[in-house]
């Protein structure tokens, strides 16, 4: 009997024992949108909807065994990375993904949790921007993240288009400026290498917002995996997490998880 042959996705990322970011998220986030998910975990967290405890690093030789057992079998249709937070594992990551050939990567500089810890170190930013950034497809930082990146602070619709553009051009990627950190409203801005495209987006009264980062990143590379074009997977993840978040799911005594599983009835 002839199987059903599916788009797949890989996740490079943490793990979240809470369920609401990192690998599960991503897992969650893929299989919602209609795509296999596979993932190579980088890091132990635990945390939860109050925030990160405690980090503990896989080694990065492991990180590549990881990767290798996935590539050498099922080969992803695309590729998400999250939080990686040593410099070492990430020179690993870039060199495998260069190794094994892999496209339509999606990267989301994870530097803060949105609990507010901090994930990476100078060094760490370093290899981001240095190692990741170069072999990625679509990078996608939001607002901190960018001023962090380029240096200076982002606050209007203009500055916004021109960090994009500045990053883009000096790693050669496409680049989404997330701005649900802004003062107003929750309004994107992708550059493309050649234009800025803005998604707008309505802030949504629910505090329980916890992994919308990986959610959008994860959700963005579940559609480039099915054949959409930059635009439209910008568009569908957008309006996956604007549902998910809209679900007013209620859980822990901090800020929430979405529910990604809102579609399922």
């Amino acid at each position: 009997m002839k199987g059903t042959n599916r788009k797949t996705a890989l996740t490079i990322a943490g793990s979240d024992c809470s369920g609401g970011a990192g690998i599960q998220a991503d897992i969650k986030t893929m299989l919602a949108n209609g795509v296999y998910a596979m993932s190579v975990i980088t890091a132990l967290t635990a945390q939860n909807t109050q925030g990160v405890a405690e980090i503990l690093e896989i080694p990065a030789a492991f990180v590549e065994k990881q990767l290798d057992a996935v590539f050498t079998d099922i080969d992803p249709d695309a590729v998400k990375i999250g939080m990686v937070t040593s410099a070492e594992t990430r020179e690993s990551i870039a060199e495998r993904l260069s190794f094994y050939r892999a496209e339509r990567v999606v990267v989301d500089p994870v530097m803060v949790s949105g609990s507010g810890t901090g994930f990476a170190d100078e060094a760490v930013r370093n290899a981001w921007q240095s190692v990741l950034f170069p072999a990625a497809f679509l990078i996608t930082p939001n607002l901190p993240e960018c001023e962090v990146l380029l240096g200076r602070k982002i606050e209007t619709e203009e500055e916004r288009e021109r960090a994009a553009k500045d990053l883009g051009e000096a790693y050669r990627c496409a680049v989404l400026v997330k701005g649900g950190h802004g003062k107003s409203g929750a309004n994107d801005v992708l550059w493309t290498g050649t234009r800025h495209i803005w998604f707008p987006g309505e802030r949504i009264d629910n505090p329980n917002t916890h992994g919308t980062g990986c959610t959008l990143s994860s959700a963005i590379a579940s559609f480039l995996a099915k054949g959409d074009s930059l635009e439209e997977a910008v568009g569908k993840a957008k309006a996956y997490v604007r549902g998910a978040i809209g679900a007013m799911l209620d859980l822990g005594k901090g800020s929430g998880p979405l529910d990604h599983g809102y579609q399922i009835k």
